[in-house]
């Protein structure tokens, strides 16, 4: 960063240095911080359109309040880029979401300003009255304050949190981010709700239309005023945030200092829960990003004068594209397919569904425990769900998987994406889990797809059989193994054989029995050990009958797979082991009991020892020291 480009933004090295400056100053500090903005994220990569539409929101908050003592809880917060830089993290932005660097969503270990880790929706509510309740246990007079995108208000946990806080009287600030975006665009009854209270029509409708018909008429129109005065109290977010026990103050612009500098000096002398709404622009300032806040949501390195340009050869098609495909097909051979997603209509892959099928389709906001028990009560009726749900969201159903779908053995398919690590957006929506937590659930299957082809087929697979399955596949492209273009199955709960031994004399006989995409990097390092690799495709219900074959003719077995070690598929083969008396060595290799936080996929692959040159290594070091 060179002084001359942004010459107030290198003096702020944190918010007590923006506290120094004067009020005057803060909308060219806004605008500087803006363009770093930009600039950073074209760069590195990143969340882009919701960072540009908080920045003088930001701004407003660390110049009110005493951070960190006074603390503020981002929801979600991939729109906390402006809150990076202002606390110290200036210089360290060209890391952002690379191995080694700073994430990309709040993390506690990373600042002291980064109060609550969060990178899933509807939490920061809950957490800031636990922050807000605890001052007031220790009687200190510090401010919790949780700012949530209307996004992530129509999760019933943000309104969870919010009754409670109405009967507990902490220092609760929750301010209302209304920018109209989610990742996909959001739904429901609240944001129409919030729409058009916006528009205030409705009101001015009314009231001229009543005035001009009941002018000459003085006790109906004094009757009507009093009607129009209740109307408007059912209508107007005063009564429904009120409700709930909260001062509503609102909406006012997001954008503009004037307003929300004196609003928010305001609101800090009150006590009690209060509500503020302020109104904000996604992609402000960046024009590209203001007419398609969608495509600039999360994008990759750009040019900012040209914009995100779609490259001339057309990448290999992803998982993800290779699900919404599969949708599209099967929802035009069976009419009972109904697809289902939690606010991840672009993430998933089905917007070519939602354009085809529309009445087919339902985004039910981000709130994945209703999605599967909504999906739950389709089956009830004869309809087939297809929930389309990251591994980790999955996480946020678990109840309602068990209690709802499995013990009454519902048949739907559960499109797990991004199983495995992710890359950039770290630990936080690595699914590591759901292998472990999927197969111990009794009615439940798990495929493992290991290239583009058979996931296509194994979702076929899923959706014949009488029960919930789950498929879970990876983030991005395979090894590029072109899809079918028909509709045909895999046999349910088989594997195959890949590559056998070789070398009949060998003094070790190892057999790699590989779990999805890792099949591959599996089969690389089987030609260098002259080892057998069995694709195995289910975790769950596993292939015992070539599990004990391999068994049989091998000296030792090794289980790959990109997930949890603990309770995952390579605890599965021991256990199949042991049921039936066979003892024989078991090296398991998956992800270890840690957290795995952002960087390049390969790389941290590699750092786990799951690339092919560290799966040999490993199987070296364990059956063949010698070679």
């Amino acid at each position: 960063m060179t002084a001359n480009a942004y010459p107030l933004l290198q003096k702020i090295n944190d918010p007590a240095d923006l506290r120094t400056m004067a009020r005057g100053q803060l909308p060219a500090v806004a605008d500087e911080l803006r363009a770093y903005v930009l600039d950073s994220v074209s760069k590195t990569g990143g969340h882009l359109s919701s960072n540009l539409g908080t920045v003088e929101l930001t701004v407003a908050l660390h110049y009110v309040f005493n951070t960190p003592y006074d603390r503020i809880v981002w929801d979600v917060g991939h729109q906390t880029y402006p809150h990076k830089i202002l606390t110290g993290r200036r210089d360290r932005m060209a890391t952002l979401r690379q191995l080694g660097g700073i994430s990309g969503f709040p993390l506690r270990t990373e600042s002291p300003y980064d109060t609550f880790g969060t990178a899933h929706s509807s939490t920061s509510i809950s957490a800031a009255l636990g922050m807000a309740m605890a001052a007031k246990r220790k009687g200190e007079k510090r401010r919790a304050i949780a700012v949530i995108g209307d996004g992530a208000m129509t999760a019933g946990m943000a309104f969870e949190a919010m009754n409670n806080a109405g009967v507990l009287d902490g220092n609760l600030l929750v301010i209302l981010n209304d920018n109209d975006m989610s990742i996909s665009p959001p739904v429901g009854a609240l944001n129409r709700y919030l729409a058009q209270l916006m528009s205030g029509q409705f009101y001015s409708a009314a009231r001229h239309v009543g005035k001009n018909v009941l002018k000459n008429v003085p006790p109906l129109l004094e009757l009507a005023k009093r009607l129009e005065q209740h109307a408007k109290g059912m209508v107007v977010p005063a009564t429904l945030f009120e409700n709930f026990g909260f001062n509503y103050i609102g909406p006012i612009d997001g954008h503009d200092l004037d307003s929300l500098i004196p609003t928010l000096e305001n609101i800090r002398q009150l006590d009690g829960p209060q509500f503020l709404h302020v109104v904000t622009k996604k992609g402000q300032g960046y024009k590209l990003a203001e007419i398609d806040p969608i495509t600039y949501h999360g994008p990759g390195k750009f040019d900012p004068k040209v914009g995100i340009v779609k490259p001339a050869t057309p990448p290999k098609p992803t998982f993800t594209q290779v699900f919404g495909q599969w949708l599209c097909d099967m929802a035009a051979h069976d009419q009972r397919l109904v697809g289902i997603t939690p606010a991840m209509r672009e993430g998933s892959g089905m917007v070519e569904f939602h354009r085809r099928f529309p009445e087919r389709y339902y985004d039910v906001g981000i709130a994945e425990q209703h999605a599967v028990t909504f999906a739950a009560g389709l089956a009830c009726e004869g309809v087939k769900p297809v929930v389309a749900i990251y591994s980790t969201f999955l996480q946020r159903a678990y109840d309602q998987l068990i209690h709802d779908v499995a013990l009454q053995k519902l048949p739907m398919v559960l499109a797990l994406d991004r199983a495995g690590l992710v890359g950039a957006d770290g630990a936080t929506h690595a699914g590591a889990y759901d292998i472990a937590f999927v197969r111990c659930i009794p009615n439940v299957s798990m495929a493992c797809p290991a290239d583009e082809r058979e996931c296509r087929q194994l979702l076929t697979s899923a959706y014949e059989q009488d029960h919930p399955v789950c498929v879970r596949y990876p983030r991005g492209a395979g090894v590029g193994v072109e899809p079918l273009d028909d509709l045909s199955s895999l046999p349910f709960g088989k594997g195959e054989i890949r590559r056998t031994v070789r070398n009949a004399e060998a003094s070790q006989k190892i057999a790699i029995l590989a779990f999805g995409t890792l099949l591959y990097p599996a089969l690389e390092a089987a030609e260098l050990l002259d080892a057998t690799v069995a694709n195995m495709r289910w975790a769950k219900p596993l292939d015992t009958a070539l599990l004990l074959e391999l068994a049989a003719s091998h000296d030792a077995l090794v289980t790959v797979e990109e997930g949890c070690l603990q309770g995952g598929a390579g605890s599965a083969v021991l256990e199949a082991l042991a049921q039936v008396g066979v003892v024989k060595p078991v090296l398991q290799l998956g992800l270890p009991d840690r957290f795995i936080e952002h960087g390049d996929p390969a790389k941290l692959l590699a750092l786990q020892g799951l690339d092919a040159a560290g799966i040999e290594r490993s199987i070296r070091q364990r059956f063949l020291p010698a070679s």
